[in-house]
This record gives C-alpha cells, structure tokens and sequence, in this order.
C-alpha cells in the first residue's frame, strides 16, 4: 500500500503541481505588494483616495447600497490583472516569438556544455555494458 502511495506522490506532475501552487502563492503576494503599496498610493494621489469606498453610497430604507465596495474591487482586480499580463504573459510571449523567430530562420539552439563528471559517468556506464 506504501509503495504504491509513494510512486502516486512521485510522479513528475504532481510534484510539478505542488511547485506550481508554491510558487503561484509566492508570486501572488509580490502582486498583492505592487497594488497595494505602489499602484494604490499613485491612484490615491491622482483622485485623493486610495479606494472608493465612499463613493456612490445610497441608504435606501436604512439599508446601504455600496457602489463604491464595487469599485475599488474592479479596480484591484485590473490593476492585478495588468500587473501579472505585464510581468509574466507578455514576457512569455516576446520569448516565444524569439525563439520561434531563431528555429524559423534555421539557427540552432545553443547546446549545453555537457558536465565532465556526467560524461565520466556515462563512460563507464558504456564500459560496464559491454563487459556484460
């Protein structure tokens, strides 16, 4: 029961997952700190104030009606929006276009230097078979 628990957990895409959601949570707190702390206090000094809570509230029958809750969440969500377009998916896109630019025009990608202790260890890989 063990080994077949530890062969699920191991596989390549779950543990991919689990780096993916670290690392998504990560970058969500570097976008929440742009908004907050950047994006935010530079609305705040083009309109005065840093959300718009305040504004279009309407109390009808001693119940409040908060248009400007609303707002300050649409607003969040494109700033958060624009933030993580701007530093992940447009990057991403100029690198795949480069990149599918480099194979079009028939360039070769750069090859990687191969580490002289893995060459070493597929030697006597080699070796050791044809001893068999």
């Amino acid at each position: 029961m063990l080994k077949g628990f530890r062969d699920f957990i191991m596989k390549g895409n779950v543990v991919d997952l689990a780096v993916a959601v670290v690392i998504g949570a990560a970058f969500g707190a570097v976008i929440t700190a742009l908004v907050d702390n950047v994006l935010m206090p530079l609305i705040a000094a083009l309109v005065g104030s840093p959300n718009f809570d305040s504004f279009l509230l309407l109390n009808i029958n001693g119940v409040d009606i908060k248009f400007g809750v609303f707002l300050t969440a649409l607003v969040n969500f494109l700033l958060i929006a624009a933030a993580v377009y701007f530093a992940l998916v447009m990057p991403m896109q100029k690198l795949n276009n480069h990149l599918a630019a480099r194979r079009a025009a028939g360039e070769e990608e750069p090859e990687e230097e191969i580490d002289p202790q893995l060459e070493l260890l597929a030697q006597i890989r080699d070796e050791l078979k044809s001893l068999r």
